[in-house]
């Protein structure tokens, strides 16, 4: 019952307008279902991981920084997690890119794993999460993303230098495909052990697809 209202509200707090490659529609993941391509739902190299990644439970977020939707999951839910799950041990959680929103999507996910190069991707996360202002009005222009950085502590210089460079931008561009290939078709989604959770949905939807996987 409580995965079920989950999936209600999912309904309506998933942020989804884009059309999949090639002009139709991206199937959705099955809310509650294990997901195809499980192995991309393995913690890879290259990902930003959040707590233990040897934990028994990992919760993969697929999000655009620009989605008002992803800013209330990550002010809420995401910090309950935290709490609960993560800082225990129990979970990890990653991060991959699912930008669609715009120019200011991919350049605020470039500028994230820019700040992962200085070990601080989850500092930088949370600043752009708690800095949004709407959709491609300038909240996260170039300038804007440097001064975040200064703001956090990085070095500006190797920050600024891996920005304009443009060097993440395939990175991000693959990570969505995956995303794609998932039959992610909006965000936040997130995937608990390959079981699927659709939108900004309250913590006790997590709660009880975690709770089970413990159990296991």
């Amino acid at each position: 019952a409580i995965i079920l209202a989950g999936v209600m509200v999912a309904s309506a707090l998933l942020y989804s307008r884009m059309p999949a490659p090639g002009g139709g529609e991206a199937r959705p993941a099955e809310a509650g279902r294990p997901a195809d391509n499980f192995d991309i739902l393995k913690i890879q190299k290259n990902d930003f991981i959040l707590g233990n990644p040897a934990a028994k439970v990992v919760l993969i977020e697929y999000g655009d920084f620009q989605c008002p939707f992803c800013g209330r999951f990550y002010k809420t839910t995401e910090q309950q997690l935290k709490e609960t799950y993560i800082k225990q041990g129990k979970a990890a959680f990653v991060w991959r890119d699912f930008a669609f929103l715009g120019e200011e999507s991919f350049r605020a996910a470039e500028a994230a794993k820019c700040a992962g190069e200085q070990e601080k991707f989850w500092e930088y996360h949370d600043h752009i999460f708690n800095n949004q202002k709407g959709e491609n009005e300038g909240a996260f222009a170039d300038t804007v993303l440097k001064r975040f950085a200064k703001e956090i502590g990085l070095n500006e210089t190797a920050f600024n230098s891996c920005l304009d460079s443009k060097k993440y931008r395939k990175a991000g561009g693959e990570q969505s495909e995956e995303g794609r290939a998932l039959g992610v078709s909006g965000t936040p989604t997130t995937f608990v052990n390959g079981r699927v959770v659709n939108g900004a949905v309250p913590f006790s939807a997590f709660q009880k697809a975690i709770d089970e996987e413990l159990k296991k």
